[in-house]
């Protein structure tokens, strides 16, 4: 069964899925680790989610959260969702951005600098979708992936999960 990120087919992206839920690694991350957790269903509010799939997405973003950790080497997440387009959502299909945190080391020197980060990456996340699949965000000093380059960090990633 083909998946779906609002119309945008998902393919070698994809590292975990649930019956519900699924994951999936950025084009353009805002550091190692960054993914998004996202319901089968393609509906753009988390209120039109049912029990279930709030529920199988809440244990999505848990599961993916704690390989997240594990994989690279983290003390934290930050979890973010703009529910809806007044809270910046770009994309209406609702999703989880999850982000591998240090308290050593940690790209964001001030951890609060990633909530302006995450609010450009969802700006222009539309209009970039329909010209280059999951792009994530309009920093131009942050240069897309490959295809690729994507389906290796999510080939390693599907391995925690076997």
């Amino acid at each position: 069964m083909s998946l779906f990120f609002s119309s945008f087919e998902v393919t070698r992206q994809c590292f975990y899925r649930s019956s519900l839920a699924f994951a999936i690694v950025n084009l353009k991350p805002l550091m190692p680790g960054h993914v998004l957790v996202v319901p089968t269903r393609n509906v753009s509010r988390l209120a039109d989610l049912n029990e279930s799939e709030l529920a199988s997405l809440m244990s999505s973003v848990q599961r993916v959260g704690a390989v997240l950790e594990r994989a690279y080497g983290a003390d934290a997440l930050t979890i973010a969702c703009q529910d809806g387009k007044a809270a910046g959502q770009s994309v209406p299909h609702v999703h989880f951005h999850l982000l591998p945190r240090k308290v050593v080391g940690d790209q964001f020197s001030n951890n609060d600098d990633i909530y302006p980060a995450l609010e450009d990456s969802e700006i222009l996340l539309n209009s970039d979708l329909s010209r280059r699949p999951l792009r994530v965000d309009a920093d131009e000093n942050r240069k897309p992936r490959t295809e690729e380059e994507m389906a290796s960090e999510a080939s390693w990633l599907r391995r925690f999960f076997e």
